[in-house]
């Protein structure tokens, strides 16, 4: 009987890439597995093979190219030996596509290698540094690589072994029908090695607890809540493994005069209500240096000036923002006997002109009043 298309049998395209193919073996081998079809075990094993052997030669650079060239002549005894297969091989391939999902199966063998922990670290910054921007240095506490035994773990003077339960493969094979899964060697924990005279100040981790000190450069225009990422900055790793990475979290600290809002800042003026009432400039604050502040006659208390280009820039826009500020009238206190005749003879003037110099009051009573009658109907 001819054997069909390899393409035909994995269900792609002649031009699938090598995920896609991975991706449609994978399925094949779960739908059709003998293991999960005991009703029809002779027709799913045939099926199952057919799409093995597909898969042994599509997922080869080398292979593919002579199949695409050759067709089947062109890979003759190649894998299972014309299509055959064994127990054994289908471990080997079940491990490659199947080891991300039952997690510990590794290519290539030889001990597992753990990436360090990512570590965090909370930088408290006031808002001029926050804004500028600087170099900040900071103690951050890790585990780093023992430096009296060089990180294996083992006595000076002596050496880890090679673990007698799985080789030194860090890793054991499970079999179990067709299914062979490798999971972490539960001796070693993947290490591939045992300590029977442990290091003295790691006490057989390999790793130490110490403070390491870094310069954090911080980018101008940092807000709240934003992190900076340290590559390589966070725990060792073991087994020769990558170190973690250190994620930096910005905290900005309220600041005596100002708000920020991304690129704007807020503030609130305190105005006399002299000035207020005559108009006036007042000093305004600002992270440049004070500016004036025209202050136009008859200005209430919560009106807001918005001053353009006075806020800040973020780190993800260089533009400027601005700088909004919020009039307080400030109402006098500790007066003299005199001040208090003056003040009293000035309210008696203004209240004699009514809504004329007082609009709001005039317009509020006028309020309550209707307020009150409709409630008394």
């Amino acid at each position: 009987m001819a054997k069909r298309d390899y393409y035909e049998v994995l269900g792609v395209s002649k031009s699938a890439s090598a995920d896609e193919i991975k991706k449609a073996y994978r399925r094949l081998a779960m739908k059709h597995h003998p293991d999960r079809n005991k009703d029809d075990s002779d027709a799913s094993e045939a099926r199952f093979k057919e799409a093995k052997e597909a898969y042994e030669v599509l997922k080869d650079g080398e292979k593919r190219a002579a199949y695409d060239q050759f067709g089947h002549d062109g890979v003759r005894g190649g894998p299972g030996g014309q299509g055959g297969y064994s127990a054994e091989g289908f471990g080997d391939i079940f491990g490659d596509v199947f080891g991300d999902i039952f997690g510990g199966a590794r290519r290539g063998g030889g001990p597992q290698v753990f990436r360090g922990a990512d570590l965090g670290y909370e930088l408290k910054l006031d808002l001029e540094t926050a804004v500028a921007g600087d170099s900040v240095t900071i103690d951050v506490p890790t585990q780093v690589s023992c430096d009296t035994c060089d990180g294996s773990g083992a006595k000076k003077g002596s050496e880890p072994t090679t673990c007698s339960t799985c080789g030194g493969v860090g890793q054991v094979r499970m079999q179990q029908g067709f299914f062979s899964i490798q999971q972490t060697c539960p001796a070693c924990k993947g290490a591939g090695t045992t300590i029977s005279d442990p290091c003295a100040d790691c006490h057989g981790r390999g790793r130490v607890r110490q403070k390491r000190t870094l310069s954090v450069k911080v980018p101008a225009g940092v807000d709240d809540g934003d992190r900076i990422r340290l590559s390589g900055e966070g725990e060792a790793g073991r087994n020769g493994g990558p170190a973690g990475d250190l994620y930096v979290e910005i905290r900005v600290e309220p600041h005596k005069l100002f708000e920020r809002e991304g690129a704007n800042l807020s503030c609130e003026v305190p105005v006399s209500i002299a000035t207020a009432t005559l108009g006036g400039e007042v000093e305004l604050p600002t992270l440049d240096g004070n500016v004036s502040l025209k202050v136009p006659a008859g200005t209430q208390s919560g009106k807001v000036f918005r001053l353009r280009g006075k806020g800040v820039t973020t780190v993800r826009d260089p533009r400027t923002g601005d700088l909004f500020a919020k009039v307080a009238v400030e109402t006098p206190v500790n007066l003299t006997a005199e001040q208090r005749e003056l003040l009293e003879k000035f309210d008696e003037s203004v209240s004699a002109g009514g809504d004329k110099h007082s609009p709001r009051a005039g317009g509020w009573i006028d309020t309550v009043k209707r307020f009150f009658d409709r409630i008394s109907q």
